[in-house]
């Protein structure tokens, strides 16, 4: 079966569809078959990040590895029980359709709570929360008090996260590999920077979750989504000689990459 990899939290802005486009471009220059899912209906940044990503393909006849997009199928709501949700089924036909031919199957949630990302949450084997270095990210995941020091509880997207685990459970399948990805971590030793890196701690050990740190605020980012390209791209379009920046950024996605250790990945990018 393929592994499912998961890319959710409630909050826009903390590079979901960044971090998604990476890994699964990583995965593909590795040799692995992986199929996206975009569940982010109206937005759909990932969708548009592949979509530039062949076009940029076709012009510029480059041999890129290419990324396999797929939209959610549709179902017939003439055919569902009384209390069926119509994207459940949307969703589980999407997975089992794609699951014989992947590796992996990797699922970009939006920036809210919707149905389906409830669900995709419930399918993950892997669960990726990017997260900015804030106190105002981090109270996705937990309430603390004004000092910073003390973990009042846990907030509404670690509950729907436990409710996903539970579901596993019950249908027997292995835990969620739950793994917090520290974004535009600042280069500095700054109070803020160590508060958060101690409050992270203390809840990662309450709720059960593993730290990567991901990527740093960087301007290359900006400029490769008009061309639906990623970091591991660059020599390939002709950039012979790396910046400092571009070069620190290779680094951020390699680690990342080895941190979230994914079944029969070996990363030697």
């Amino acid at each position: 079966m393929a592994h499912i990899i998961v890319v959710g939290n409630e909050k826009g802005g903390a590079g979901k569809s960044t971090v998604s486009m990476h890994v699964a471009s990583a995965l593909s220059r590795l040799g692995h078959k992986v199929s996206c899912l975009d569940l982010d209906l109206r937005q759909r940044t990932l969708s548009r990040y592949i979509e530039n990503r062949r076009t940029f393909i076709q012009k510029s006849g480059l041999d890129l590895p290419r990324l396999d997009f797929h939209d959610l199928p549709e179902i017939d709501a003439a055919t569902l029980k009384p209390g069926e949700n119509i994207y459940d089924h949307r969703l589980s036909a999407a997975v089992a359709r794609l699951e014989p031919d992947s590796d992996f199957i990797l699922i970009d949630c939006p920036g809210s709570h919707t149905r389906l990302s409830q669900v995709a949450h419930s399918l993950a084997d892997t669960l990726i929360t990017p997260l900015n270095d804030s106190f105002i990210d981090f109270d996705l995941l937990a309430r603390i008090d004004s000092r910073a020091e003390k973990i009042l509880g846990p907030s509404v997207y670690s509950e729907m996260v436990w409710n996903a685990r539970q579901l596993r459970a019950q249908a027997g399948l292995k835990p969620i590999d739950w793994i917090v990805i520290r974004n535009r971590l600042g280069t500095q030793r700054m109070v803020n920077k160590e508060k958060m890196e101690r409050a992270i701690e203390m809840l990662s050990a309450r709720i059960g979750f593993r730290t990567v740190s991901g990527f740093s605020e960087r301007v290359i980012f900006r400029e490769l989504f008009p061309r639906g390209l990623t970091l591991l791209d660059l020599r390939d379009i002709g950039v012979k000689q790396l910046n400092i920046s571009n070069v620190a950024a290779r680094q951020e996605l390699r680690d990342m990459m080895k941190g979230l250790n994914l079944p029969g990945v070996e990363v030697d990018f």
